[in-house]
């Protein structure tokens, strides 16, 4: 059994240059990732926050297992009864997921692993989740085995890798309508995010990675 995790954390105000070092000389992912814990562990930055992502083997483990050097000059979280640092992002799309570890290992060297970002207008959220589950669950078209894209609050995050590996997936799609568009431009996905301010991105835009490790690279 593989589980993606992905979460999201801000870092206090400041202590941004000193988390970064702390994290990109901890070894916590990488031998988590030796161990066969996990199989994939990434980490990425963009503006005050920072992104974890990460496949788990058999069992779950927190995110402070994998980027607990992190945690001092991380901001607390409010919401619930006792304070967090890290947010679980929600799953609201991937092409693609795990029907096994054999399934889920690289068959192909990855050159580069990547994340993004993007905001939605508050108001288009729960349209982007209708048609994007659809689309999932329809298997109305393929795309990247490995990408996905997560959400907390209006913020999307985007895990990706290159080059990208695209394939039938193996787990059977869990609807059996076909209310997808057959031309995916008619769901105007261009109505539903906020724009960037005019550096060039139109939906998603790259973010800086920390570190990235993969079982088959060890």
């Amino acid at each position: 059994m593989i589980l993606r995790m992905i979460y999201r954390a801000a870092w206090q105000k400041g202590q941004e240059e000193a988390g970064l070092l702390a994290l990109k000389e901890s070894e916590q992912a990488k031998q988590l990732v030796k161990q066969g814990r996990l199989m994939t562990a990434a980490a990425f930055t963009w503006r005050n926050n920072l992104f974890l992502y990460y496949e788990c083997i058999g069992q779950p483990v927190e995110p402070g297992e994998v980027a607990g050097a992190a945690l001092p000059y991380l901001a607390d979280w409010p919401g619930q009864t006792e304070l967090r640092k890290w947010i679980q992002m929600v799953d609201v799309f991937h092409f693609n997921e795990p029907a096994g570890y054999e399934h889920w290992l690289r068959k192909q060297p990855v050159e580069r692993r990547g994340g993004r970002v993007a905001h939605l207008k508050p108001e288009m959220m729960s349209s982007y989740i209708y048609y994007h589950y659809q689309l999932q669950e329809e298997r109305a078209f393929g795309g990247d085995k490995y990408e996905i894209i997560a959400m907390h609050e209006n913020l999307l995050f985007g895990y990706q890798e290159f080059p990208k590996v695209v394939e039938d997936p193996v787990v059977p799609g869990r609807l059996s309508t076909k209310g997808t568009p057959e031309n995916w431009t008619d769901s105007r996905m261009d109505l539903h995010f906020q724009p960037w301010d005019d550096d060039g991105y139109l939906y998603f835009k790259p973010v800086d990675q920390v570190f990235a490790y993969y079982i088959g690279e060890m």
